[in-house]
């Protein structure tokens, strides 16, 4: 083969370190913008980046030139940096220690973008807790609850 062709849409998730709700307006569109222009970076097209204020989603393409480790390594550590800046309430800001990442077939992917820009409505009614254990059960992921949360 001749080529290599890859495309690996990946749903990204990861929280504030304890869940904190430190994600507000007016920082919380620019911290979105900021994550697409990360993936944009290292040549993994965003989708949609949203959340809510104490997490993160973000649907991109996943590169072939980079690995899921290292582009979550890279998304949390420039936005952690960054966020810092924006205001002396956010000095203490860090992300938790985890991340979860879930592969989209890509006939999904208009649902998954639509879930992720309807995340304030969705959390009137489910906590991050509830919403992230959902999707461990629905992608057959087995985990302890003693270390899943920070």
């Amino acid at each position: 083969m001749g080529q290599s062709l890859v495309k690996n849409y990946v749903h990204i998730v990861f929280s504030t370190k304890y869940r904190q709700p430190l994600i507000h307006p007016p920082y919380e569109n620019e911290l979105h913008h900021y994550l697409g222009g990360i993936c944009k970076k290292l040549d993994c097209q965003p989708i949609i980046v949203g959340g809510y204020t104490d997490h993160i989603h973000i649907l991109c393409m996943l590169s072939k030139k980079i690995a899921l480790m290292k582009l979550v390594e890279e998304l949390k550590s420039n936005a952690s940096k960054w966020m810092k800046t924006k205001d002396e309430s956010l000095k203490n800001f860090y992300w938790q220690n985890g991340y979860g990442a879930f592969s989209v077939n890509p006939s999904q992917i208009e649902i998954v973008v639509k879930y992720i820009q309807n995340q304030h409505e969705h959390h009137r009614k489910k906590t991050f807790q509830d919403e992230y254990r959902a999707f461990l059960k629905k992608y057959k992921v087995e985990f302890d609850e003693r270390y899943v949360w920070e």
